[in-house]
């Protein structure tokens, strides 16, 4: 076994009405706090009441799209000059990770750019930044229990990385995903299920990862169609909930694969949910990495049989079988061609280079050539 290390928020409350809940211990930490929030402000009306009540004075940052280097610069200036002793990232993925960002950055001098990668320093992150609170109101991303928090910047989608990103408080509260719409639901839960798979097949993957990816990969394929159906089941909303948890613990420490890796500097490029993007491409690269490690004899194969055999609930399930189970759920969810989104063929081979260069391509169990990355886009457009 190779040795492997594990990190996760400092605590994590699950369950029905824990949002609401958690607001005593997030209104301890300061009477000072910046929230950082989605488009729709108003779906914070309950945290901000319960704030109020607490004795909180509260500034507000909404964020409009999934953030860029200026949101995370612009959210920085506004905590140093609130003076927040705290933040809360309430919302999506990109409301949490601009959050993170926030809070790790606004007690020191340092900007966005000293810290990123490729486009930026690369340099750790300074010491401990303010207490956060990960509240996410989607089952994707798994943002709330992951060191790293990803910002776009010059059409590349890059990240900043460092243990303090990792949130205080991370309050999964399935009820607050109640209520979002079909293809919100969908999309991001193939991005959960994705990150699932590939912490699993990754070749850092390890005995805690796998455990997660165990659990969650059955969860989220029983209970997305069932969401899909009928978007007010608690129940089912609560199974997605725990998987995007799962998957955000499995991929902060064993890595993704060829899906993210592509995923990045796609969604740099154009703008496409990043949810909608790894919808599309699971079942094309569940496909190419099958083959690829098929004509290497590789035993990371086993890891594609134990995938499908969670995804369909047989043991005697095959690749096959797995790959016909992403291709229905991928269908289901309804995920356009990435043309859909502006992509044409003549911007594949630039993005077959970054591609090549990502994080997340580090952890796929098998290389891939430029032209196999190049034929998995074609077949994406």
């Amino acid at each position: 076994m190779t040795a492997f290390e594990f990190s996760a928020p400092q605590r994590v409350v699950f369950g029905a009405r824990t949002a609401l809940e958690s607001l005593p211990e997030i209104r301890s930490w300061s009477d000072r706090i910046l929230l950082v929030t989605g488009s729709d402000v108003s779906r914070a009306g309950w945290l901000l009441e319960g704030l109020d009540a607490l004795g909180a004075t509260i500034a507000i940052h909404s964020q409009h799209g999934e953030p860029t280097v200026d949101d995370c610069r612009e959210t920085v200036r506004i905590a140093r000059a609130f003076k927040a002793g705290a933040v809360v990232g309430l919302g999506g993925g990109s409301a949490v990770d601009l959050a993170k960002a926030t809070a790790a950055l606004a007690p020191h001098t340092d900007s966005p750019e000293d810290h990123l990668e490729v486009v930026g320093k690369g340099l750790p992150l300074p010491g401990a930044g303010l207490p956060c609170a990960a509240i996410p109101t989607t089952a994707g991303t798994g943002a709330e229990a992951t060191r790293n928090a990803v910002l776009s910047a010059d059409d590349v989608k890059v990240s900043l990385r460092g243990p303090s990103l990792l949130p205080r408080l991370a309050v999964v509260d399935p009820l607050l995903t109640v209520g979002l719409s079909r293809q919100q639901t969908g999309w991001s839960g193939l991005d959960a299920l994705t990150q699932l798979v590939e912490p699993l097949t990754s070749r850092f993957s390890n005995p805690v990862t796998d455990g997660f990816c165990r659990e969650g990969i059955p969860l989220s394929a029983r209970a997305l169609p069932v969401v899909l159906h009928d978007g007010d089941g608690v129940e089912a909303r609560t199974d997605l909930a725990l998987a995007s948890l799962l998957s955000g613990m499995a991929l902060a420490n064993s890595r993704l694969g060829v899906v993210h890796g592509l995923a990045a500097p796609v969604g740099g490029l154009v703008a496409a949910p990043h949810g909608a993007v790894c919808a599309r491409l699971l079942p094309i690269c569940w496909k190419a990495n099958v083959a690829a490690l098929r004509r290497a004899n590789h035993p990371a194969l086993a890891r594609y049989r134990e995938a499908a055999r969670l995804l369909t609930g047989r043991e005697s399930a095959t690749q096959e079988d797995g790959l016909a189970t992403i291709l229905e759920l991928s269908e289901m969810v309804q995920a356009p061609g990435l043309s859909h989104w502006g992509l044409a063929e003549r911007d594949i081979p630039g993005l077959c280079e970054r591609a090549s260069k990502a994080s997340s391509m580090k952890g796929n169990p098998v290389d891939l050539s430029l032209q196999e990355l190049s034929e998995i886009l074609l077949e994406a457009l």
